[in-house]
């Protein structure tokens, strides 16, 4: 393919490749090569600007042959507001890493959002009791969205509750939570219900999914009861956090990356309060899906997943799309070098 040059794919491009069978066998074989160490190159770097924040994240896999993926995905959340633009825009450059030829340049965005999403499928297929029905989805943004439709692939909930809070007010986001109510329970069939008392829905749900860009602890530890699986994958730099750390002290934390859930997760959190040393992590997902750690072991266990997210996963994705779109003729190459 290096005689084509580099395959630029926009997001209507991978859209049409990629189906949530991708998305969730792909995450599932990432982190299962993670943790059997067949996966390299993995690194993050954070920098803020005077409105936005970005993260700059690398990582290979050895797959078909060995890709690297190096992602910058940009966020502003007063963009769509301010400029009628999307509040996150990026880009991910996969290369052989045999020879470092940029392959592919894609848009971030359809992929981050989507491998995110399979990954909660992944870790609850693994680390949720078998029989969950109700689903609590904390942020009703695209991410939320996102993730209900995931999981959706996985269990079939009886019950879904969404609920926001507006980032400007701190109050509930009423409107927000009916909206998606009305938009997911038509697009998914499924019964999904506003949650204007988080405390008493959170009490009652099976699976709780935070995705919000909250930089205040919101869900808190007596609120949960005995045997719920949190997919906590909203913190993803220093100053965010949605779940208190006590939660996390008290129940059994399964992390995507270590290191990185140390310095930017709810790991973090926990960890600055004195609260859990590294050690006391139960393990990771990839080690749950080879099988050197237990994942659930009892009904009665409360399982976090703290997921930071790792450019190994944009790899794993990218990497399927572009043998897609090489084999189905999507996408433009172009020269880089000439």
């Amino acid at each position: 393919m290096y005689d084509k040059g580099t395959l630029l794919l926009k997001r209507s491009d991978i859209e049409s490749l990629m189906t949530w069978e991708d998305y969730i066998n792909g995450m599932e074989t990432a982190f299962g090569m993670i943790a059997e160490g067949r996966s390299f190159g993995s690194g993050m770097l954070h920098a803020d600007a005077e409105e936005s924040e970005f993260h700059i994240k690398s990582g290979g896999l050895h797959l078909s042959r060995p890709y690297l993926a190096i992602k910058s995905n940009g966020s502003c959340y007063t963009n769509m507001s301010r400029f009628g633009l999307p509040n996150m825009m990026g880009t991910i450059m996969l290369f052989d890493a045999e020879n470092a030829f940029p392959l592919a340049i894609l848009d971030s965005i359809d992929i981050t959002r989507k491998r995110t999403g399979a990954t909660t499928a992944v870790a609850a297929t693994y680390l949720a009791r078998q029989n969950s029905k109700t689903v609590l989805i904390c942020g009703c943004g695209n991410q939320g969205r996102i993730q209900l439709t995931a999981l959706k692939e996985v269990i079939s909930p009886e019950t879904v509750y969404a609920w926001s809070r507006n980032p400007e007010t701190g109050e509930d986001f009423v409107e927000e939570m009916e909206t998606f109510a009305e938009e997911m329970s038509s697009a998914l069939s499924l019964d999904v219900r506003p949650a204007p008392d988080l405390k008493s829905v959170a009490r009652g749900s099976d699976i709780i999914v935070t995705c919000t860009p909250s930089r205040k602890t919101y869900l808190y530890a007596d609120w949960i009861r005995p045997g719920t699986f949190i997919s906590a994958i909203g913190a993803d730099s220093p100053d965010k956090q949605e779940n208190d750390p006590q939660l996390l002290a008290k129940g059994k934390v399964i992390v995507d990356l270590p290191e990185q859930c140390a310095r930017v997760g709810e790991l973090h959190h926990a960890l600055e309060a004195g609260l859990m040393t590294v050690d006391d992590i139960a393990g990771t997902l990839g080690e749950v899906i080879t099988g050197q750690v237990k994942g659930r072991i009892s009904d009665e266990e409360t399982i976090i997943f703290d997921a930071t997210g790792t450019a190994i996963q944009d790899a794993a994705g990218a990497a399927l799309c572009y043998e897609k779109a090489a084999e189905k003729g999507v996408g433009q190459f172009v020269d880089l070098n000439s």
